[in-house]
């Protein structure tokens, strides 16, 4: 408790230094110039200023140009007006035991080259993966897939993704009163399903957006590709003035679940969920009332170059010829490394000054005394962040990151509820963690929450927002009926669907 409050301390003194500085120094001057007479002011402007009016006033015109010129060039601020998180159907909840059910018919439907549909082993490892996954009993499947023999047909898939985007569209425009027609930016991405026409210009049909919208289709870029969206929107927003930016995140299960005997890439569907987002952005300053939050910063980082970084999430052939995402067994390694380099990049933009400086000590230390120094300093990030919106993709990633960020059970709170209620749901998950935050009323005026992304490639992207006023939920938030049960015991919850899953196949 002595050294907490001993940091503590460190940090207030350091952060405040300037401040503690000033006010003795303020109370000198104004101590001084409370003494001064009219005469000592006639000769300050006598014996000085008169004499030095040559170089004063070139100098004071500098300051008021360079002043202006900084008002006129610096980058307007990126406002969330609003989102909204799809909720698909009641019909459409998994269980464990129904997604065992949809596996088993899957396989059934479309059986291994040498595989047969009831290989004990195959279920078997397919439930050691559910029952460690960290998903609850309420996650969400698609239609196709639910049916009887399912339908894993083009139509289908397009009828999922069509019903995720315009589902959550429809609540955004009817929570915002925004006519679609205002929008001048689109961004969509779904890195696994891309038809023609894009789902970019689905969104311009169904809308009836106008003609001069500037629409983007991102594909092939993973679970991170949400960021990615809010980075590009944030880019185009800084050109084009006074519009909307519209962002849409989501992902496809349909078409794309696997069916072979290849374990990497089975594990992929014990982990994805149907789900999406849809973002309003704006840059119009009247709209700074009424938005939730401002954008802070944005931070990519792509280890693509690496050849490990490039391989270890891809999607391919099985020997059976059967398509599926593989995970190679560096991806922990990569995904460490990775992280470690967005949050080099990130840190420098919003840790206070005692924790730069400390490890800015340790760093120094580290290189003179190799031996003796293991490790860097891990700088407190909750001296910055108030919220953290860790991916949920998987229950490894989170443990992963809550460890090496230093945080508390209840600063990944919000990713491990995401994860048990709503499963993986790709690129819009960190929006359903945003929404459980605003939920459970936490979110205040002034905090500052931290979405972190990762994804295939490799990458690591992270997107900063300030809270503009005291956020409360949305309207027909997703977690708007079950966030009272929430945080639930994962441990207890998991015991309790294997052995729904046990009785259920025997």
């Amino acid at each position: 408790m002595t050294s907490v409050n001993a940091k503590l301390l460190y940090h207030y003194v350091i952060t405040n230094f300037f401040n503690l500085c000033f006010f003795p120094l303020t109370a000198i001057v104004a101590g001084k110039a409370y003494r001064l007479t009219i005469d000592d002011l006639h000769n300050l402007y006598y014996s000085y200023l008169q004499h030095n009016l040559i170089t004063i006033a070139p100098l004071f015109a500098f300051t008021v140009f360079g002043s202006v010129l900084y008002i006129v060039t610096r980058p307007k601020p990126v406002y969330l007006v609003e989102y909204s998180c799809y909720l698909p159907p009641t019909h459409c909840r998994s269980s464990i035991s129904k997604v065992m059910d949809i596996f088993y018919e899957v396989r059934k439907a479309d059986p291994p080259r040498n595989g047969t549909c009831d290989d004990s082993s195959w279920l078997e490892f397919l439930r050691k993966i559910q029952e460690r996954s960290g998903l609850g009993d309420e996650t969400h499947g698609p239609e196709g897939l639910l049916q009887v023999p399912p339908r894993k047909t083009f139509a289908a898939a397009r009828e999922e993704t069509e019903k995720v985007i315009i589902g959550a569209l429809e609540n955004l425009f009817k929570n915002t009163k925004v006519n679609p027609k205002d929008i001048g930016i689109l961004v969509v991405n779904s890195s696994m399903f891309n038809p023609t026409p894009s789902l970019s210009a689905m969104v311009v049909n169904t809308f009836k957006l106008r003609s001069n919208v500037r629409s983007f289709n991102l594909g092939g870029m993973g679970c991170s590709a949400g960021v990615i969206a809010i980075d590009l929107a944030k880019d185009l927003l800084h050109v084009h003035k006074n519009t909307y930016a519209l962002v849409v995140s989501t992902e496809n299960i349909t078409y794309n679940i696997y069916a072979g005997d290849n374990r990497s890439m089975m594990v992929s569907n014990c982990l994805f969920r149907v789900g999406g987002a849809a973002i309003l952005l704006s840059n119009k300053p009247r709209d700074r009332r009424r938005s939730k939050y401002e954008l802070v910063h944005t931070v990519r980082t792509h280890t693509g170059a690496d050849d490990k970084s490039f391989r270890c999430v891809q999607q391919g052939d099985d020997e059976s010829g059967k398509t599926g995402v593989s995970l190679s067994k560096d991806i922990t390694d990569v995904a460490g490394r990775t992280v470690k380099k967005n949050i080099a990049t990130l840190g420098p933009l919003i840790l206070p000054l005692s924790e730069k400086l400390l490890f800015f000590v340790t760093f120094m230390a580290k290189k003179l005394f190799k031996d003796k120094v293991k490790h860097y300093y891990v700088p407190d990030f909750k001296l910055a962040i108030d919220h953290f919106c860790i991916h949920a993709g998987g229950r490894a990633v989170i443990d992963v990151l809550e460890k090496n960020l230093g945080l508390a059970p209840i600063d990944v709170e919000a990713s491990r509820s995401t994860l048990h209620r709503f499963g993986n749901t790709s690129s819009s998950s960190i929006w359903y963690e945003l929404a459980y935050i605003e939920a459970k009323g936490r979110m205040k005026k002034g905090n500052k929450v931290w979405q972190i992304a990762l994804g295939s490639g490799f990458k690591c992207n992270s997107a900063v927002w300030m809270a503009l006023s005291n956020v409360k939920a949305s309207t027909n938030s997703p977690w708007e009926h079950c966030i009272d049960r929430y945080p639930v015991n994962i441990d207890s919850d998991s015991a309790k669907s294997e052995t729904r899953v046990q009785n259920g196949r025997s």
